[in-house]
């Protein structure tokens, strides 16, 4: 499975757009979705194109599943964390509350004001990952979602406590790939954004 994070937006790094409605790429943005589109578009075989209902995904996972002759199907688990009264608050500011050091430190234990949690998040992410696998047996599929998710998802494929996976990166429009057995997950790539997919496979 190729986890895409959207291209980048006019708020990225700047705001925590979270689910506000109508925020679209940015002419970077575009020019990312493309160049991983190109990337994808070289594999072999994709299956199927999945995106989270945003905007920005969708508009990410377009190119994508032109490059491979697919419709892009919206997959609701894939949707960014719920933030609650933290939309489209601006990131300087909300890295001066005292609550900032706990969505760095402590993420398990933290619920957005009004919105999700990590933990809430990270459930159904995995639970819709589970979904989408289940769907497509031994098939390559690509699901187009947000650094949270993504980040919280690969946390759950390595084992890793929630509480660490601030420590992971995913730029926009960066290719994660893992693959999903019946002896579980194996995690082939984190935050590729350069690499030929071609050669992922479990060493």
């Amino acid at each position: 499975m190729l986890f895409v994070r959207h291209g980048q937006t006019p708020t990225t790094g700047a705001s925590l757009p979270g689910r506000a409605p109508n925020l679209h790429l940015a002419e970077k943005g575009v020019a990312q979705a493309e160049a991983a589109a190109a990337r994808i578009g070289a594999l072999k075989s994709v299956a199927a194109v999945y995106a989270s209902p945003m905007e920005r995904t969708q508009e990410t996972a377009a190119p994508i599943a032109r490059a491979r002759k697919l419709r892009v199907r919206k997959a609701a688990g894939l949707i960014e964390c719920d933030f609650g009264r933290w939309t489209g608050k601006k990131l300087a500011d909300l890295r001066k509350l005292p609550e900032w050091k706990t969505v760095q430190r402590y993420p398990s234990g933290f619920r957005f004001p009004g919105g999700e949690s990590f933990s809430e998040m990270q459930s159904r992410a995995v639970d819709a990952t589970h979904d989408l696998v289940a769907a497509h047996r031994g098939e390559t599929i690509v699901a187009v979602s947000h650094a949270d998710v993504i980040k919280a998802v690969v946390a759950a494929a390595t084992g890793t406590h929630l509480d660490l996976f601030q420590r992971i990166v995913v730029s926009p429009c960066s290719i994660t790939g893992i693959l999903y057995s019946a002896e579980g997950p194996i995690v082939l790539t984190v935050n590729s954004t350069g690499d030929d997919l071609s050669s992922l496979s479990p060493s």
